[in-house]
């Protein structure tokens, strides 16, 4: 429970019921511990300065004028925090009007309990200023190792952003952080032929780049592939799973690129819904697995993976940015705009 609550709870236990409700009456829950007091009556926060007003005064009219209020209406919060509290706080025969040994004790609490809210509303906005200035993605793994960085410092050479935050994911995973509202974009591969749940439900996109996939093998001592797809014989493959956005493109396609009978010659020997984990078990000889030439260009360039199809086999992708379908903040607003312009580069 917040500390507002064990403070709400002292005043209860160390004020004198004095003639009022008696404290087994103040049965306060959580939720209105602050805003209801005996016979569920509502508490002001105006009251609250009223009342250190006064304490420091000594004087039902200066305190009044230090306040902006008319003395009867100041008068009158003082009245009803009384009664909201169930004991006075005020000795009024006294001059100048004094605390009450309630009121003494009331005092140092409530600057406490004031303190500590104009703490958490500092605080508050200070988040809410945060998350107003910054940028949320989700990014699918290969994607935020390749494109994103590269991509990003294009989009920052031209608008001025602040605070990043990005989730790398599967495609799966980046899907569901878009659908509850947990980012504002969206990073990962797409295909026309293999729509995921974002196109689905009509979420606005823009086509950032484009890759491939392709597939390939660690080279054997003669440079040509362990596995290869025109050798005459089932190839080890090294798949993607359910999750993975690029298994998704690769079993709508699979059929119309390679034909019907094409799923069936593969033997799969791995499966994983990182690309980068497959591009390991390809390095070390397990199989053959299409990847995307943005993760495996340097590998081919030096040698280390083969191209398993011999220039074929390929499947083109696209590298797509969604975004959410209400209003966003205006960093959000001002780098989609910039990517509808195809000003951001690739």
């Amino acid at each position: 429970m917040s500390p507002l609550w064990f403070k709400v709870q002292e005043w209860v236990h160390l004020l004198p019921a004095e003639g009022g409700p008696s404290n087994t009456r103040i049965a306060y829950n959580y939720s209105t511990a602050l805003r209801m007091g005996p016979g569920n009556r509502p508490l002001d926060l105006e009251w609250l300065e009223d009342f250190l007003a006064l304490a420091e005064s000594g004087n039902f009219s200066r305190a009044a004028q230090a306040r902006s209020i008319a003395q009867p209406a100041f008068s009158r919060h003082i009245r009803s925090l009384e009664e909201w509290v169930g004991v006075d706080l005020f000795d009024r025969s006294a001059h100048p009007t004094a605390l009450t040994a309630a009121g003494k004790r009331f005092q140092p609490l409530l600057r406490e309990v004031l303190a500590d809210l104009e703490a958490a509303r500092i605080k508050a906005r200070a988040a809410h200023d945060l998350d107003a200035a910054s940028l949320s993605f989700a990014a699918t793994h290969v994607l935020s190792l390749t494109f994103f960085p590269r991509w990003l410092a294009g989009v920052e050479s031209r608008l001025s952003m602040g605070p990043i935050q990005t989730i790398s994911d599967s495609s799966y995973a980046c899907e569901d952080l878009m659908l509850q509202r947990r980012v504002q974009f969206v990073l990962c591969h797409g295909h026309p032929g293999a729509p995921g749940r974002l196109d689905d439900t009509g979420y606005p996109v823009q086509r950032l780049s484009e890759d491939v996939l392709l597939p390939v093998s660690a080279p054997g001592a003669n440079g040509a592939p362990l596995h290869a797809l025109d050798a005459g014989q089932s190839p080890s493959v090294l798949a993607y799973s359910d999750a993975s956005g690029l298994g998704r493109i690769m079993r709508a396609m699979q059929d119309s690129e390679f034909g019907k009978d094409f799923a069936a010659s593969l033997s799969i020997v791995f499966t994983a819904h990182h690309a980068a984990l497959l591009r390991t078990m390809a390095l070390e000889g397990r199989g053959l697995a299409w990847l995307p030439m943005s993760l495996v260009a340097d590998d081919l360039r030096s040698g280390t993976l083969a191209d398993a199809g011999a220039g074929g086999w390929r499947v083109p992708v696209d590298i797509r940015l969604y975004r959410q379908q209400a209003h966003m903040a205006p960093v959000a607003e001002a780098l989609w705009a910039l990517v509808s312009e195809g000003a951001s580069g690739a």
